[in-house]
């Protein structure tokens, strides 16, 4: 973060330096000859040995510190901690080790009143926001706050990690604060005042895929900010056509993310990903009749004609969907055992956009046995030659069309018309008050 060094001695700079470059051996032969040096700070920023070593990644020299002092949470000039220095900068080994060694992930700095949490996400760093989330349901946070008001916590100018991450645009970090509980329609507004949400700092700066994954939650279209615009509106005035495409009220409404449903929310990470991945190449294929005024395109499918043929051999050999006839079944009913594909999963539980006035959505049955589905898993596919296979969400998806171009099922289509849904087609951060003195400006 540019944490330069300015000492008051130099012997202070010395010290500092060797900190900075990592030279464990000269740290500890400056701390056993003098003790007190770990008390000093720098002249400009008043920064810790900790918060040079934690803005650094050195991970030894910040090891060694934290065994001669019970302090993580050492101040600096804006009341920063190490731990938020190192959420800045991307250095993970050394928000482990912090978090490790107990540091308050819920200290609030005085520039902006923002927590380590904020920091990862606004400059986006997924492995340390994945660590301090990680941290926060084993730490007495999740005791005393909770973990889902962790999740939605606000700084001084009412923006949750969130918007910050929507406004940065940083796709993953929108999708794993979501997956955590991250409130998709937060408003910056307070006590019932109208306000920001993320949507609209995703619509200013023309992020299409935090725009897509904001949609896909659930995402409010029709919400106004403080001036009364909603995010159509904001996008438009920042010339992102696309964007303002897929905000348009008038444009069909994407699928939305089941997370109501209680079955969704214990999937395994395997059904979990193909689900999500499904849903959103689903959207994709929605948003190309949508794009198509706009001068932007799509980009091409995510796995090559080549790669489609590589898998035509195995496609031929397992059973496809019985509902669609055009994928091979991937997820599996727990109970009774019966196999679809993810799209027709998909066209099962969120075809409809969940209404927040209403109460719990009811979980949708099997179509082949008509019993409640409670749990999904994995599809484990039998092919002709007895080789049984797991499939795996970071292979691409064979349809019946990789391998037969000239066959197309009527059914599909039918449930196509009827599910409206079709076939699938090292940052740097800067410099703290560089970065960080833009505060929520008005849109």
């Amino acid at each position: 973060m540019g944490q330069g060094l300015s000492c008051r001695e130099p012997h202070d700079n010395s010290f500092f330096s060797a900190v900075q470059n990592g030279e464990l051996e000269t740290v500890e032969t400056i701390v056993d000859d003098e003790p007190s040096v770990l008390e000093r700070t720098t002249a400009r920023g008043k920064l810790s040995a900790l918060h040079v070593a934690a803005a650094n990644g050195q991970i030894q020299v910040l090891s060694m510190l934290l065994d001669l002092s019970d302090r993580p949470d050492v101040l600096n000039r804006h009341k920063q901690t190490p731990l938020m220095l190192a959420a800045m900068n991307g250095k993970i080994s050394c928000v482990e080790r912090l978090i490790q060694a107990g540091a308050n992930i819920l200290m609030f700095d005085s520039l902006h009143g923002r927590t380590c949490l904020h920091y990862a996400a606004f400059y986006g760093h997924l492995d340390c926001l994945q660590a301090i989330l990680s941290g926060a349901l084993s730490t007495p946070v999740a005791h005393s706050w909770g973990f889902a008001r962790f999740v939605n916590i606000r700084d001084k100018n009412g923006a949750t990690p969130l918007h910050l991450a929507a406004r940065q645009g940083w796709p993953e970090c929108v999708h794993m604060l979501l997956d955590s509980g991250a409130l998709v329609c937060a408003s910056t507004g307070g006590y019932g005042y109208p306000g920001i949400t993320p949507l609209h700092f995703a619509a200013r700066g023309g992020s299409l895929d935090c725009v897509r994954e904001l949609l896909a939650w659930g995402a409010d279209r029709l919400h106004r900010d403080s001036s009364g615009r909603i995010p159509y509106m904001v996008a438009l005035r920042h010339k992102h056509a696309a964007c303002a495409a897929l905000l348009n009220p008038s444009a069909p409404e994407p699928l939305i993310w089941p997370s109501p449903l209680k079955f969704i929310t214990e999937l395994n990470p395997e059904a979990k990903a193909l689900l999500e991945r499904a849903l959103m190449e689903t959207n994709k294929e929605r948003e190309k009749t949508i794009l198509k005024a706009t001068v932007y395109s799509l980009p091409s499918p995510l796995h090559s004609e080549a790669e489609a043929g590589d898998n035509m051999s195995q496609a031929s050999d397992v059973d496809l969907c019985c509902i669609c006839f055009d994928q091979v079944c991937t997820i599996e009913v727990q109970t009774c055992g019966h196999q679809m594909c993810a799209n027709c999963t998909l066209a099962l539980c969120c075809h409809n956009k969940p209404n927040p006035t209403t109460s719990a959505p009811k979980a949708p049955v099997c179509p082949f046995c008509r019993s409640n589905i409670t749990q999904l898993v994995v599809a484990k596919i039998k092919t002709e030659n007895d080789k049984e296979f797991e499939f795996s969400p970071s292979k691409p998806r064979i349809s019946r069309k990789s391998f037969n171009t000239s066959e197309e099922s009527s059914s599909f289509k039918g449930l196509s018309a009827m599910s409206s849904f079709g076939k699938l087609g090292g940052r740097s951060s800067g410099k703290v008050a560089a970065e960080c003195d833009d505060e929520l400006d008005k849109l």
